[in-house]
């Protein structure tokens, strides 16, 4: 796809991307970028962490206080 992209080629897009962006914008938008990329995989390991973490711990019913309507039956609707 990229095999035919020669040096007079790359000039030419980064010649579009500073008239189109500017010289100031352009080194905000690679580090944002790279943020984007880090948050990203950080968020992905994290979810890994958090699946492996769940998996090994129990889980327990919340305590059913005296005042709440007992569980089962026939859900409620807001409109007949």
């Amino acid at each position: 796809m990229f095999g035919d992209l020669s040096f007079s080629h790359i000039l030419i897009l980064l010649l579009v991307l500073v008239l189109v962006f500017g010289a100031k914008r352009i080194p905000e938008i690679g580090s944002s970028i790279g943020q984007g990329i880090k948050e990203f995989k950080r968020s992905l390991r994290d979810a890994g962490d958090d699946q492996t973490s769940a998996s090994t711990r129990t889980l327990q019913p919340p305590a059913a206080s005296s005042g709440s309507p007992p569980l089962g039956g026939d859900p409620k609707r807001l409109s007949d």
